[in-house]
């Protein structure tokens, strides 16, 4: 028999077939599907699949007896109760890695399009406004971005900045020796050394409204703050705040706190561009993604330690 697998999360037609070679499938992708599909075959489910925003609660492990792996799709795990799980002697294990380029690729797109402005000038061009009519939109290049949370995303997002030649800073918990880039104690001297403002740290009860209005405030009227992380970090009601008043300049946002529904204050501001947190997602990094789990998966129900275990 099939070890039986319950997936948490939206997963395309074809995604659902792969895994079903190898497990007998119970796909609940929203929240009433899940609580329907724990009450009736929680017993027999072996394997947890679920992403960081959804998760898994302590009273949902405890409502599987015979669970012995979670895995998280992507990287985040915020909303897994990953120290109840442990000491349950369940395993965790994440998809950390295959997705980290599309995410990176994504930032620069959201980064470069809120600095020239680029949805308003498309707007501008089809209304037949040519260019000595509107404002000269910056340069990207040969400015200082900071980066909030350096690990293996915000690598990547720094790499490419070197084409840009821009000069990099960052802050993390604590600096790290493997990279030549100015490292900042806190987000606010961050934000006040940098002209662009990158979030790419964990989500979770610690990063919390980490930039808030005194951080955005120390970023100033020609910086710009793009969020790839997850929402809760930047402090919604606060950016909309100094994007009306000019107090920065614009925002590239792939996450925000009311998703799925997006960003009300937000959404009449031409210095906003807005993606439904698709930074990870391309057909090449959710099959890495896919992969990656079933990989996991086989070598934990082979007695093996996962490719990449929390």
């Amino acid at each position: 028999m099939k070890p039986v697998l319950l997936a948490l999360m939206f997963l395309s037609e074809e995604h659902r077939a792969q895994m079903a070679q190898s497990f007998e499938l119970v796909y609940a992708p929203d929240a009433a599907q899940a609580a329907a599909a724990i009450a009736e075959h929680g017993a027999r489910i072996t394997v947890v699949l679920t992403i960081g925003a959804t998760g898994l609660s302590a009273a949902q492990i405890d409502a599987l007896p015979a669970l012995t792996l979670i895995c998280a799709l992507g990287a985040g795990y915020e909303n897994i109760a990953v120290a109840h799980a442990k000491a349950r002697g369940v395993v965790v294990a994440t998809g950390a890695g295959t997705n980290d380029d599309c995410v990176a690729d994504h930032t620069w797109g959201l980064l470069i399009a809120a600095q020239r402005r680029i949805l308003p000038l498309d707007k501008a061009t089809r209304a037949g406004i040519w260019r000595t009519a509107l404002p000269l939109p910056p340069n990207v290049s040969h400015k200082r971005l900071g980066i909030v949370g350096l690990g293996t995303i915000g690598k990547k997002i720094a790499q490419r900045a070197l084409g840009f030649e821009i000069e990099v800073g960052y802050h993390n918990r604590s600096a790290r020796a493997d990279v030549p880039y100015r490292y900042f104690g806190d987000v606010k001297a961050l934000a006040e050394w940098s002209d662009f403002l990158v979030v790419a740290t964990p989500g979770g009860a610690g990063t919390k409204h980490l930039v808030n209005a005194d951080v955005l405030n120390a970023l100033g009227a020609r910086g710009v703050v793009v969020n790839i992380a997850r929402g809760s970090v930047i402090d919604t009601a606060a950016l909309a705040a100094a994007l009306r008043e000019g107090r920065i300049a614009a925002a590239g946002l792939d996450v925000y706190e009311s998703e799925p529904a997006p960003p009300a204050e937000l959404l009449d501001l031409d210095n906003v561009v807005l993606t439904p947190h698709v930074a990870g997602w391309s057909p090449e990094a959710v099959q890495a993604s896919v992969d990656r789990f079933l990989e996991n998966a086989r070598r934990h129900l082979a007695g093996e330690a996962p490719v990449s275990p929390l």
